[in-house]
């Protein structure tokens, strides 16, 4: 299969392969919350891109290690645990209580023995998992193309993280909104957090958000192919009413936002997809008094050394 970078996809086309895939995750993703130690600001509960497709962290359970992956090549998921023992879970159309019960299966399967509170978390009117029986629609070829767009803003905001020392996050996709992030911080602390998306405990945010940050990412929603997005926490005077290159500021959501549809549409997708995140960072970071020179690095400075001229793909970041 050749991978197709920054390929279209309208959100309206696949509204209902993504609500169910969005809970397939989040079914997933709570395995991987009650399996793994807490790290900063839930970072181990959060899905790596992979070759295949989305795959947590390394779990562990009853009897053994254990680690999923959603493969949208083959479209199943897979578990595999640390003893060689491997159970599929197909990715069709179908409801989330049959995925629910069909993982139930694997998980029991594999002797892994875990227990998850059944209940979506940051959407309105959630509904139990179990309890989720209507019949959805799932489009194999739009969930590959969703990857595939992550692919392809992987290495921006890769190569973004790279010119950071100080904390930041993995690139890592959340289940929780079903966005790619990726976070720096400051190194101080942030007021409490106020507000939270429906069906989300405060401790989740409280967590989340204890850490003055400049966050930035992307979403499958928000226009018409999807939403690259930054904001920074707590937000600094002056932020929103500033005027940058690319982007604009949402009042709405309280962050900078730039649509997919321009990025891929640009004559060099990475050189702006980079542009936005740093004009961006810069704005907030500077209003916000960080100290630039002591957290920021030249992400290129052994490249000479490293890779001898043998990495062509890093010449378009």
């Amino acid at each position: 299969m050749t991978h197709n970078r920054w390929p279209a996809l309208r959100v309206d086309d696949w509204t209902s392969t993504r609500d169910l895939l969005h809970m397939w995750l989040q079914i997933v993703g709570k395995v991987e919350m009650v399996s793994t130690s807490l790290v900063n600001h839930w970072w181990n509960v959060s899905y790596e891109v992979s070759a295949r497709g989305f795959r947590t962290r390394l779990m562990h359970g009853v009897s053994d290690s254990f680690d999923a992956e959603f493969d949208f090549v083959a479209s199943e998921l897979v578990v595999r645990s640390t003893s060689g023992k491997r159970h599929a879970v197909p990715l069709e159309s179908g409801s989330v209580a049959t995925f629910w019960g069909r993982l139930q299966e694997a998980l029991d399967d594999l002797a892994l023995g875990c227990s998850i509170v059944p209940i979506p978390n940051e959407i309105p009117n959630a509904v139990a998992f179990p309890a989720d029986t209507t019949e959805r629609d799932y489009d194999p070829k739009a969930a590959l193309t969703f990857w595939q767009q992550i692919v392809s803003m992987e290495p921006a905001f890769a190569a973004w993280r790279s010119g950071f020392i100080g904390k930041d996050s993995p690139v890592q996709l959340f289940w929780g909104s079903l966005d790619l992030s990726v976070t720096r911080f400051s190194g101080r602390g942030a007021p409490p957090h106020q507000g939270n998306p429906p069906n989300c405990p405060p401790w989740v945010m409280a967590e989340a958000e204890s850490r003055e940050n400049a966050a930035a990412g992307f979403w499958p929603g928000g226009s018409s192919e999807g939403t690259f997005y930054a904001y920074q926490y707590p937000e600094p005077d002056g932020y929103r009413d500033a005027h940058l290159s690319v982007g604009h500021f949402d009042t709405d959501l309280g962050e900078w936002v730039l649509p997919y549809e321009e990025v891929r549409a640009s004559g060099d997708p990475d050189k702006l997809l980079l542009q936005f995140l740093n004009e961006t960072y810069a704005l907030g970071a500077d209003n916000a008094g960080w100290d630039r020179a002591d957290l920021e690095v030249d992400p290129h400075r052994l490249d000479a050394k490293i890779y001898r001229g043998q990495a062509p793909w890093r010449h378009r970041l």
